[in-house]
């Protein structure tokens, strides 16, 4: 499994913040979602959009499963979310992309919320 250094993670969040700080609650995830790529890009980091991630069965490919919303440096994914607030079945998901994309380490992200901080939820596997 990929894994990433804790110091990736910490400027990641770093990014996300810095996104929230500057654009608040209320937009769509697709908006925060191509602003934080230019926050990734600024600090140096790669940062891949909608990542075709592929299932299988038994041996047999079964096509693309799901898209990420994001990869970064190919070792920490990131779902985003625009929602109430985070529920058991986003955890859920995250949970079977890191095993599908072979990452070890992922972040759900709700935006929707006053303060980020709120929003985050650390998944490993």
């Amino acid at each position: 499994m990929l894994d990433c250094a804790d110091e990736l993670a910490t400027s990641v969040l770093d990014a996300a913040f810095d996104v929230h700080r500057e654009l608040g609650p209320g937009l769509l995830e697709s908006v925060y979602e191509a602003a934080l790529v230019f926050a990734l890009t600024d600090r140096g980091l790669s940062a891949r959009r909608q990542v075709d991630i592929n299932a299988t069965y038994r041996g047999h490919d079964l096509g693309v499963a799901f898209r990420a919303d994001l990869v970064v440096n190919s070792c920490l994914l990131l779902e985003l979310k625009v929602v109430e607030q985070l529920q058991p079945i986003h955890i859920a998901q995250i949970m079977t992309y890191l095993k599908l994309s072979n990452i070890r380490r992922g972040y759900l992200l709700n935006f929707n919320v006053k303060l980020l901080k709120e929003g985050i939820k650390r998944v490993s596997l």
